[in-house]
């Protein structure tokens, strides 16, 4: 546990003391584009700016290439900004850049915070950043179009035929909190009109398909449903086995039987968001931000009061998903640490995270500050039950290495998909990058 190290009043006091005597300078930070997140940490900045000496203003990167580019930027010793992003899984990869915040982990920080979000941002016994937001994926679902196939005899009728046909065992339509993947994709080609022409949308589901490594962790709890690892607990790499190719079949059916736009492999979050906001798909798995996002009957009409969330699908060894803590640290390179630190300290208290979580982010805090803001947020009980229960975290995934493995399955995964590579030639690829990524 971190808590004994982490500690420091008199640390505290020494900035304290520093930051009251010393007018502070302005501070630029890197900070995750898009999304709640995004919105929340701008009423964030717009509060500590009213409040500080020391004004902050936001930079964002684009999502493609977020991470090579601020690796690259902060191994160069770039002063563009001062406070950057970390991420569960990348946090020992940007560490030799970033400055430990050990010194700010005071007792009044961990009654904001559980020991677990805070041990999500460190790495060999030193803290690195503040977490702002815990992530993980939802099964979204339409709940006026699930009711009435529940309770409509024609159409629980055309459902079976379809499963039969299509899937080779005649179904029965279920509640999505007890869907096997099969029962995903049976739901999915019962919701599609090329194949149903009487659905209400036009698309079962919509799968995220890019490129993007970000789409391999929303891809990621099919194969751990099954089972599927990175490696085994003596550092095999696992990835060659029948968990995997299972994980990769279901994404490849719903593709080739049109279930999910045609488009899909240019598709990420906000293209998502904008299939099922819009009232074209019935269903899809998504990271839980988007609840935030899709409770705003303005931004989306269709789906207003039409909607609610669950776990994923179930494989054999239960429901999955993968999470990881998004937090904010200080770059080493930076000329203003104690600034830095000033932002740091601010952002760490109960009133901003309070607020923090009520303008659409997702702090991972403690129980009694999520219940305070849950009549709102009904998300975030969801996220802290569906971590505990259903959470998984791949052997190796938060190592160095982790995101490069990540991008190498993203190519190759998305090429089998998509047509470009034979499922065999994919997984061969991964396993060899992996295997000398690790040295295995």
């Amino acid at each position: 546990m971190l808590k004994s190290k982490v500690l420091a009043a008199a640390g505290a006091a020494i900035l304290s003391a520093a930051i009251s005597t010393t007018a502070l300078a302005d501070i630029t930070i890197l900070a995750w584009p898009g999304g709640p997140a995004e919105t929340a940490l701008r009423k964030v900045v717009d509060k500590y700016n009213e409040t500080s000496d020391s004004k902050a203003e936001l930079l964002y990167f684009s999502r493609d290439n977020f991470f090579d580019k601020m690796l690259a930027d902060s191994a160069a010793g770039s002063t563009e900004f001062d406070v950057m992003l970390t991420a569960t899984y990348n946090v020992g990869k940007y560490a030799p850049f970033m400055v430990p915040v050990n010194d700010l982990i005071t007792d009044d920080v961990m009654t904001v915070f559980p020991q677990s979000a805070i041990d999500s941002q460190a790495y060999e016994g030193n803290v690195y950043g503040i977490p702002t937001d815990l992530s993980l994926q939802f099964l979204y679902y339409r709940t006026d179009l699930i009711d009435e196939l529940l309770s409509n005899d024609e159409w629980k009728a055309k459902y079976g035929e379809i499963s039969e046909e299509y899937l080779g065992t005649k179904m029965e339509p279920k509640m999505p909190d007890a869907w096997s993947w099969d029962d995903f994709i049976a739901s999915a080609l019962f919701f599609t009109q090329s194949i149903n022409p009487d659905s209400p949308v036009r698309y079962g589901t919509v799968l995220q398909m890019k490129n993007l490594l970000f789409n391999i962790m929303i891809w990621q709890g099919t194969t751990a449903s099954y089972g599927g690892n990175w490696m085994d607990a003596d550092g095999n790499i696992t990835v060659d086995s029948d968990a995997y190719r299972k994980g990769l079949d279901i994404f490849k059916k719903i593709t080739e039987l049109e279930a999910t736009p045609g488009d899909s492999n240019s598709y990420e979050y906000a293209e998502a968001n904008g299939a099922f906001g819009t009232g074209q798909v019935a269903f899809f798995i998504q990271w839980s931000a988007a609840y935030a996002e899709f409770v705003n009957a303005e931004d989306y009409p269709a789906i207003a009061d039409k909607f609610d969330i669950t776990h994923q699908p179930a494989g054999s060894e239960g429901p999955k998903t993968h999470f990881h803590a998004l937090g904010l640290g200080i770059n080493k390179a930076s000329e203003k640490q104690d600034e830095a630190k000033a932002f740091l300290s601010f952002l760490a208290s109960e009133d901003v995270m309070s607020m923090y979580a009520k303008e659409g982010g997702q702090p991972p805090v403690v129980d009694t500050i999520i219940q305070a803001v849950a009549s709102d947020r009904p998300d975030m009980l969801a996220m802290g039950d569906h971590t505990g229960k259903y959470g998984i975290v791949m052997n190796g995934s938060t190592a160095a290495e982790a995101l490069g493995v990540y991008s190498n399955m993203a190519e190759n995964f998305t090429a089998y998909w998509n047509g470009a590579l034979d499922q065999d030639t994919a997984i061969a690829n991964v396993e060899a990058y992996m295997k000398e990524a690790y040295g295995k």
